[in-house]
């Protein structure tokens, strides 16, 4: 072997930290909202066998058992009106006087359901575009650009991206001139603003509508179209100066037609009421944090929803009796014991798992209510103390990756609202006088400077700096403008 060939082999050491199995489901669990801890029970209680749902007492499973042998039980007694509904196919052929004395056998009493009788954004549209008198092709094309709006009513495809698709997907060869005629006839749909392709033809449209409809249009209506048309980057911009000198306009006109301009609707599909409802997200708390008359405050988990898991009892006897069994079982027996324990084990895992979850969630929620008792009891944002992960890690005696994976996603329902565990976490500020603040407050004392400030002549941050200076809060016009930004409010040029 050639010398140079030769290759030194080298032993190291080092020592890597693993999670058990059981430790990554207990940490994918800690991660999960409620309502996707629900959703994780379901699916587990369909794929594991060995887990069965609810809590059920012997003298309940005999009872049960003697009812369904039983003639003159109250479910036998129902049975007959259960088979006279089966002769229908569906419930929907079954006639409304038969439901209604199924009702009454029941002991119940009919009652009118009640069906929203609101129209959708696309069938709002394309009920408008049957009005119009179209050929088969530009009906389409028509058709298809109302799918293609977004839910602020809006088109922000491109013409080019349209054509494309049609082509390939429904074999429709159009030129930009139909698109474009395609897309004039959208426009004309109401609201007015629907089938633009930017917020500046959506205002345009808008304007235009009011001219039309006017039999003499008011100079103002011919300001604010020649604004969006000719100075729409000064208007976005808020220069209003420079509209003023551009258009040869009064500061008065200006103004006028800049405060008509912003009562526009800048998404009409809004206005169909669909879109506000999909976007309208329904939060479900995790935590319940309730005060009593004697200033106690109760912290409880909102698991209502969440069934009682326990482990099924035929697998748990079907796993003994194997064990019973003689020595020398067959591959057949091996292979059920084996299948037997591998579904018992992971279902008394799961279920350890779930409650290890809500051991750690009432914990850490527990001691986010102790440090932040005052805001609990008074629901005051100004009574918030800094508060950060490692302050809830001490006071639980829990890990901070853990704190960290309960804090994220969740929401705690008060006496004074819902809020999300991340609000009550804020770093701290300290005074002049050496009292430590949350960030929190700070950005409420700024909020409120400028809040105050002259309109006309905003403050500057190096301004709002001085001013919280004197009050007795010095900061950088840095952090003054990193402050400003996360309450989103714009730089002093576009407050004006």
């Amino acid at each position: 072997m050639a010398q140079g060939s030769r290759q030194i082999q080298t032993q190291v050491q080092q020592q890597v930290q693993t999670l058990s199995p059981q430790q990554v489901l207990v940490v994918r669990l800690l991660e999960l909202p409620e309502v996707a801890v629900e959703e994780r029970v379901r699916s587990e209680l369909l794929e594991n066998p060995a887990l069965e749902e609810g809590k059920e007492s012997e003298e309940n499973e005999e009872f049960d058992d003697d009812a369904a042998g039983g003639e003159t039980t109250a479910e036998g007694a129902g049975s007959e009106a259960y088979n006279e509904l089966d002769d229908y196919k569906s419930e929907d052929d079954i006639p409304d006087y038969k439901l209604q004395e199924h009702n009454r056998s029941q002991g119940g009493r009919a009652e009118e359901i009640p069906f929203s009788q609101q129209a959708s954004f696309y069938e709002t549209l394309t009920d408008q575009l049957g009005e119009r008198d179209l050929d088969g092709k530009q009906r389409e094309l028509a058709e298809y650009i109302v799918g293609s709006l977004d839910d602020d009513g809006l088109l922000r495809k491109s013409l080019q991206s349209i054509g494309d698709e049609l082509a390939i997907y429904s074999g429709i060869d159009a030129t930009r001139k139909e698109l474009e005629a395609a897309l004039r006839v959208v426009q004309d749909f109401d609201p007015a603003g629907v089938g633009a392709r930017d917020l500046q033809e959506c205002l345009l449209i808008q304007v235009r509508r009011k001219l039309k409809s006017q039999p003499s249009p008011s100079p103002l209506l011919r300001v604010e179209e020649r604004i969006l048309t000719e100075c729409y980057d000064e208007f976005a911009r808020k220069r209003w100066d420079k509209i003023a000198d551009k258009l040869g306009l009064t500061q008065a006109q200006t103004l006028e037609a800049i405060r008509d301009i912003c009562k526009l609707n800048p998404r009409p599909g809004i206005a169909l009421g669909e879109t506000l409802d999909n976007n309208m997200q329904h939060i479900i708390p995790d935590f319940l944090v309730e005060s009593g008359q004697d200033g106690s405050l109760q912290v409880t988990l909102n698991d209502r929803n969440l069934p009682e898991l326990r482990m099924n009892r035929d697998y748990t006897r079907l796993l003994e009796e194997q064990a019973k069994r003689p020595q020398g079982p067959s591959k057949e027996a091996k292979e059920a014991t084996l299948f037997l324990k591998q579904k018992l084990d992971a279902a008394q895992g799961f279920i350890n798992a779930l409650k290890q979850r809500q051991q750690t969630l009432l914990a850490t929620m527990e001691g986010i209510v102790k440090l932040q008792r005052a805001f609990f009891l008074e629901g005051d944002e100004s009574l918030l103390r800094p508060m950060i992960l490692k302050d809830v890690a001490e006071q639980t005696g829990l890990d901070l990756s853990t704190i960290s994976r309960v804090a994220g996603g969740k929401y705690v329902q008060t006496d004074y609202g819902v809020y999300p565990l991340k609000f009550f976490f804020s770093d701290a500020y300290t005074t002049d006088g050496g009292e430590e603040m949350s960030v929190r407050e700070i950005r409420r004392i700024l909020k409120e400077c400028i809040d105050g400030e002259d309109k006309k002549h905003p403050y500057t941050d190096d301004e709002i700096a001085v001013l919280l200076k004197e009050k007795g809060y010095p900061m950088a016009r840095r952090t003054v403008a990193k402050y400003r930004q996360q309450l989103h409010i714009p730089v002093a040029r576009l407050r004006k």
